[in-house]
């Protein structure tokens, strides 16, 4: 439970630690400060909605600890009002709760949203209090769902799916925060926030994605990481690595697993030039893991024998799932993630056993909301009705959770700047999949020059799930799309700092892409300033299938020949 979570927290807008060495800075077009005062204002509910109850509290900052499965603490938070909206939606029989978080004193002119984590649709506290600490005036929703592993939502007592809160969370809910959380700034302040972001990662940056699909005008700016875009596609995806395990009847150990990591990555980490065990492009790594066939192993004091059965296992799930006819249906696991992250085992019962322990989040998704049947044993799962899974989801769901939508002409004609990185090493949303959906908004929005314009992508090597910021490297991100919005400072790198093999902390320019950072053969290797930016060539080696001609969001099953390691079998 406690690599869970942590892997959930990965997904949390913001840590703790961040931070934003510009976040205090006075927002252009204020004059003056501005004190909040704590009244519960009079506001105006959202179109569609009906205001039940509107509180207002004074709170005196200092430690904050943030609610749910998922805690987290914040030191030094200053004094804050609380303005607390109750929402629903006639005939839904909901109830979707509002916070906005304003600083009494000290606030910066800004408006900043927060997404959330795993089946959670907003923050906990933990970014709330960060975001108040450095100066905004913050906001989130629950959307009236539940933490982050909770799901009873889902499903109504009649055993169909509850479609109502299904649409608050993918959608409704965060549009009506923008809505609320703005109101309440200025009703509180007397003037409406200057500027206005979203912040999040995971099912956070789907929601940032998802803003900028259907209400483009909420943000100025939406920083989206990490972005769980394509949801009815990848969250099917995300079991692929159990139902190869549990078809082959093969559960590679940890360490077993680890040693086909570290080979692969010893492999393909130089052609950026140098080893630093951070490899640029996992995409392109054509390591065949049956080199590793009859190694030895050591694991917990025994030794073990690679043998040919953990090699076709890892080679189907670094090539990611495919129907019994072998046409591509996602990309898989990124060479260099952790491949335990989807494809953990339990711990051996008296008599040695292990089998299968499927990550919560897609485990839930196809149980819930495929199956309709919460109990249902993903283990299960055959090949071919992984295929049938897959297709049911994206059937069903792909409208309402999809976030797919490759047209933002409405995002780029109201000014908006989307900005997001992905770790080249996550191990739970395969990065290819927004690789993929930026190719297909360039190919709608007329190339790569113009989408640059409003939308930047940046990968960063070596970095796991929501990883930058997340105690595994920091960027200031938010910084770089404040510049972006509010000065015109389009940014061509992301400065970052990540963690290379010896655990020692590396500056990296994090490249725009398509490009891919490069040594250029003489300098400090720790230092970004012996890199460069070059272009990624013309091959393409994503790893994600490209778009399908029957829906513009869904992945093509007619290219599968992208990504799989080489010697793979079709």
């Amino acid at each position: 439970m406690r690599r869970l979570l942590t892997a959930l927290a990965a997904g949390a807008p913001i840590a703790a630690s961040v931070c934003l060495p510009t976040a205090t800075a006075t927002a252009q077009g204020t004059s003056g400060p501005a004190r909040a005062a704590c009244v519960a204002p009079a506001l105006k509910a959202p179109a569609g909605t009906r205001l039940e109850s509107v509180t207002a509290q004074r709170r005196p900052g200092g430690t904050v600890h943030g609610g749910g499965a998922l805690g987290g603490t914040v030191t030094g938070v200053p004094a804050y009002c609380e303005v607390t909206a109750v929402l629903t939606h006639p005939g839904a029989d909901d109830h979707a709760t509002v916070r906005t978080w304003l600083p009494e004193d000290g606030w910066n002119g800004r408006f900043q949203a927060l997404g959330g984590s795993g089946y959670a649709a907003g923050d906990n506290g933990v970014g709330l209090a960060t975001a108040v600490k450095n100066g905004y005036a913050a906001t989130t929703t629950d959307a009236g769902v539940g933490d982050v592993l909770d799901v009873g939502w889902g499903l109504r007592d009649d055993g169909r799916v509850n479609t109502e809160l299904l649409e608050n969370f993918a959608s409704r809910s965060q549009h009506e925060a923008a809505v609320i959380g703005k109101r309440s700034v200025a009703a509180v302040y007397g003037r409406r926030a200057a500027y206005s972001y979203f912040n999040g990662c995971s099912t956070g940056g789907r929601q940032g994605y998802m803003e900028a699909q259907r209400h483009p005008e909420d943000y100025d700016g939406v920083l989206a990481n990490a972005p769980a875009v394509h949801w009815d596609e990848f969250e099917v995806a995300t079991l692929w690595p159990q139902v190869v395990m549990n078809n082959a009847k093969t559960y590679p150990a940890a360490c077993t697993f680890k040693a086909f990591t570290d080979a692969a990555v010893k492999a393909c980490d130089p052609r950026d030039g140098v080893a630093d065990g951070l490899v640029n492009d996992p995409a392109r790594c054509a390591f065949d893991p049956r080199r590793l066939i009859g190694t030895k192993v050591r694991c917990d004091g025994r030794e073990l024998t690679v043998t040919a059965a953990d090699a076709a296992v890892v080679r189907k799930i670094w090539d990611g799932p495919r129907t019994p006819s072998g046409r591509k249906l996602w990309a898989g696991v990124p060479v260099g993630a952790d491949l335990t992250g989807l494809a953990a085992v339990t711990q051996p019962d008296e008599n040695g056993h292990v089998k299968g322990e499927p990550f919560p989040v897609p485990r839930h998704w196809v149980a819930t909301w495929l199956q309709k049947q919460p109990s249902f044993d993903v283990a299960t799962i055959t090949y071919d009705r992984f295929a049938r899974l897959f297709r049911q989801s994206q059937a069903e769901y792909d409208e309402a959770i999809g976030t797919g939508d490759p047209d933002l002409s409405a995002f780029r004609a109201s000014g908006g700047k989307l900005l997001t990185w992905h770790g080249q090493a996550d191990q739970f949303i395969p990065p290819q999949g927004t690789v993929q959906y930026r190719r297909q908004v360039e190919r709608t929005m007329g190339g790569a020059k113009r989408v640059d314009g409003f939308y930047r992508l940046f990968l960063a090597p070596g970095t796991t799930h929501c990883g930058l910021n997340k105690g595994n490297g920091s960027t200031d991100d938010l910084g770089a799309l404040r510049a972006w919005v509010e000065r015109g400072q389009a940014p061509e790198v992301l400065p970052a700092t990540l963690v290379n093999a010896q655990g020692r902390s590396v500056t990296r320019d994090l490249c725009a892409y398509p490009r891919v950072s490069q040594y250029q053969g003489y300098g400090d290797p720790d230092s970004a300033a012996s890199f460069r930016c070059e272009p990624r060539g013309t091959a393409q080696a994503d790893g994600a299938p490209g778009p399908s001609s029957n829906s513009r969001s869904r992945p093509s099953q007619s290219s599968p020949s992208s990504s799989a390691p080489a010697g793979t079998t079709r």
